[in-house]
């Protein structure tokens, strides 16, 4: 039992306790409930919690016939068939003896079973916790512990790391969660155990007719997402019914969805639920089109076979995309518009994915925002501005979005705002509904993070005098040598302008005279062969020479699944070099 959960006094402190905290919003509350007229009533008639589970119901009544998912040649249903497999799938949860506040985990790609499992689990009340899947098995152990996971889902290519992980729950002693393993063709999973079912078996012993579990508030809990491991150690955010239907609809109006709209998956599902996309191209009628691995080739036959007209990705996604060979892509049937998100992008990036077609949107955001959280919205009058200075402007992180509340640049100590002139450094804060629940089973983190009433993000930034921030770094990333704050986007973006450069990242190296110095990892492009030196004259002739590396290490760049670099990892590389002198 996840008693964190399953305790409903506990669950409504966990909620109501956070409105403490602002006090703003306490009054609102206080001078809402001094209004009064005879006849006005709260009732079923006018009042329904919200949750995106009411999107696969109108989706199966207004769009029953259309597309909802493909994959391969193989799979292909409708939205009255996800509909219906996904009540099935909610029914079976529950004979498996999932009840309200369980929790159920998935190890998977983007296969069909991920879109599914995210309207099936809350569907039968519990929380779905999608993990990593890059996990050993060790972390997914700690985090199957750590969520309390009643069953997990896993992908018949992961079972391998899902196997050890449940091992290892056993030797500490505990009871593991149920297996099911998706396999490709249904076949009975490789394992003779009775605590093992396979995905189609076990769905197709669902009932049709299940009464489906709506959330009994809106704030009740429908997933947890930890945190991706760029500082190391994944935090449980923790998503309520009423955050994930509004970041839903702000995510598909920043990325400027219309009905039926063709979405290739290549961010992960299991990423802030899809950045809330997997449950939004229900609400607008769209197309899954799901595909387990992520290579450009893969992206440009998808694209052309299906009329793609919306995707997704890291910067690194993209950066994969502008450095394929020739051969492995195709002409773009119409502009498809990207989302990309994760890190700042570096403007050349933007430049080349707009010259092969692509609409580039940039959003920026964090787990705990439930993914995108502001967007770079475009203004008309840029159209007319020089190209170099058009992308410049396109790789800022800009305003928030439609649902939340408030974004700020903030000085974290005092709290005051830094002044909107392009230059002063703060950190950024997020206040409004899609901003999370808190941190699973973390008090303190929690309180930590909504300090002052604000979400602390952790990154920094300036704001412009037309209101769009820009992110210079992370809070923990930025180097101070001799003084001086050095933004290491800002050399990245510069190192990324090299012909010969593939991927960079910066990080500080201690220094016995200057504190630290700027350290870039670089890896070239296929056929380039250069110097460190050339990459060091190279920032200084584009830079301040304060803010040029000094140290240039050329290797494979250490990411997370969903792109993001971990610079923790690289931190502790540079750490270990010791001073330059």
């Amino acid at each position: 039992m996840n008693h964190f959960f399953k305790n409903s006094r506990l669950a409504r402190n966990f909620f109501n306790g956070f409105s403490q905290i602002h006090p703003k919003n306490t009054q609102i509350h206080r001078t809402f409930c001094k209004f009064s007229i005879e006849g006005l009533i709260k009732c079923e008639a006018n009042h329904v919690p919200l949750t995106p589970l009411s999107f696969l119901e109108r989706a199966a009544n207004v769009f029953r016939d259309r597309t909802s998912v493909i994959y391969g040649s193989k799979v292909k249903y409708t939205w009255d068939e996800t509909h219906v497999r996904c009540v099935k799938l909610a029914s079976a949860l529950v004979q498996l003896g999932i009840s309200r506040g369980d929790v159920v985990a998935t190890l998977a790609p983007n296969v069909p079973a991920m879109q599914e499992l995210h309207f099936a689990v809350p569907m039968a009340g519990a929380v779905l916790c999608t993990l990593n899947t890059r996990h050993d098995s060790a972390m997914v152990s700690t985090l199957l512990m750590h969520s309390e996971a009643k069953v997990i889902f896993v992908d018949q290519q992961l079972l391998k790391i899902a196997q050890g992980a449940l091992d290892l729950i056993a030797d500490n002693k505990l009871k593991p969660p149920l297996l099911v393993v998706i396999s490709e063709s249904g076949d009975p999973p490789p394992i003779d155990d009775s605590s093992t079912h396979e995905y189609d078996s076990l769905l197709k012993s669902g009932e049709n007719h299940f009464a489906i579990r709506w959330p009994i508030s809106e704030f009740d809990p429908i997933s947890v997402n930890y945190t991706s491991g760029t500082t190391s150690r994944p935090k449980g955010v923790v998503y309520s019914h009423r955050g994930a239907y509004l970041n839903t609809i702000a995510t598909f109006l920043l990325h400027e969805m219309s009905s039926f709209p063709t979405y290739l998956w290549t961010v992960p599902t299991f990423h802030c639920n899809g950045w809330c996309l997997v449950w939004g191209l229900a609400a607008l009628g769209g197309t899954n089109i799901c595909l387990r691995n992520v290579s450009p080739k893969d992206i440009f036959e998808n694209i052309s076979l299906y009329k793609v007209t919306h995707m997704g990705g890291a910067p690194t996604v993209l950066n994969k995309i502008v450095n394929s060979p020739p051969c492995d892509r195709q002409p773009l049937p119409h502009k498809v518009k990207i989302m990309t998100g994760g890190s700042p992008p570096p403007p050349q990036i933007i430049s080349k994915m707009e010259e092969l077609g692509f609409g580039v949107h940039h959003l920026y955001g964090l787990t705990e925002t439930y993914g995108p959280g502001t967007y770079c919205m475009w203004k008309p009058e840029w159209d007319s501005l020089p190209p170099d200075e058009k992308f410049v402007l396109k790789a800022r992180q800009g305003v928030q979005h439609l649902c939340l509340e408030e974004v700020d640049v903030k000085d974290s100590m005092t709290m005051e705002k830094v002044p909107a002139d392009g230059k002063a450094i703060g950190e950024i804060m997020f206040r409004g509904n899609t901003v999370m629940s808190g941190y699973l089973k973390d008090t303190k983190a929690t309180e930590e993070a909504f300090r002052g009433g604000w979400f602390h993000s952790g990154d920094l930034a300036v704001k412009h005098r037309d209101g769009y921030i820009e992110v210079k770094d992370r809070l923990k990333d930025i180097i101070i040598s001799g003084g001086e704050n050095i933004s290491t986007v800002e050399v990245e973006r510069v190192l990324y302008s090299h012909p010969a450069v593939l991927e960079a990242a910066v990080v500080a190296r201690p220094d016995n005279h200057w504190g630290q110095t700027p350290c870039a990892f670089v890896k070239l492009k296929e056929g380039f062969s250069i110097g460190d030196q050339e990459i060091i004259n190279f920032c200084r002739d584009n830079l301040p020479h304060y803010m040029a590396p000094r140290t240039v290490i050329f290797e494979d760049i250490p990411k997370t699944s969903t792109g993001k670099i971990q610079k923790f990892i690289l931190r502790e590389k540079a750490k270990a070099l010791g001073s330059l002198f």
